[in-house]
């Protein structure tokens, strides 16, 4: 473990023992409390900690550092394998039909948050806030205006990537809200879940009657 970092063993530190004031953290690397406070100002920085005070049972209270919420994507998680599992029981007990209702239920939810911000706005509008409201949810977003009217918007991430490469009910849901919110055609050429890139969606102005 020592042989981390300084940096990485400080984070490693906090996140199993934490929140420690740096007087403590000096002590478990055997540095010295000023070299300590220079990673601090840089991990606080990039707002990876944050300073606390700390009540003591007597005198003035001490700072101590925790982690942030952002930092917290730094270690390994394994929530999709927790979700495939879950996943795979329902559909065992249930059948496929419940598993696509599940997402179904998600992607209406998902309509019920944006439908009200888009409200009023034109096409581009809505494909700028669906850009937005996207990288909200970790999906690496980005839009273009095409000088044919067409717009493209791309997602470089997908937060649901393990759960969508077993179950295409995530991108089928995916495309029909997409559809849905913006009221026109939408194609989508490219899937991270399919080995593409990204996730590309063309968005085409409706036709007039």
């Amino acid at each position: 473990m020592k042989e981390m970092p300084t940096r990485e063993y400080l984070l490693h530190l906090l996140k199993t023992r934490g929140p420690l004031t740096a007087k403590e953290m000096a002590a478990e690397l055997g540095i010295t409390e000023m070299a300590v406070r220079r990673h601090l100002g840089t991990l606080e920085r990039d707002e990876l900690i944050e300073p606390r005070l700390q009540r003591q049972t007597m005198g003035r209270p001490t700072s101590v550092y925790a982690l942030t919420e952002h930092a917290d994507g730094l270690f390994p998680k394994t929530y999709h394998k927790v979700a495939l599992d879950l996943l795979g029981e329902l559909a065992e007990e249930a059948g496929e039909d419940m598993v696509s209702r599940l997402f179904e239920r998600r992607k209406l939810k998902l309509m019920r948050n944006y439908e009200p911000k888009m409200s009023g706005e034109d096409l581009r509008g809505k494909v700028r806030l669906l850009a937005d409201m996207q990288n909200e949810g970790g999906y690496m977003a980005e839009c273009e205006e095409l000088d044919n009217g067409q717009f493209v918007l791309k997602e470089y991430n997908c937060p649901i990537f393990q759960v969508a490469n077993v179950y295409n009910q995530a991108c089928s849901c995916e495309l029909d809200l997409f559809q849905s919110l913006l009221g026109t055609d939408v194609q989508r050429t490219e899937c991270l879940a399919k080995g593409g890139s990204c996730c590309t969606y063309v968005i085409s102005q409706k036709k007039s009657d």
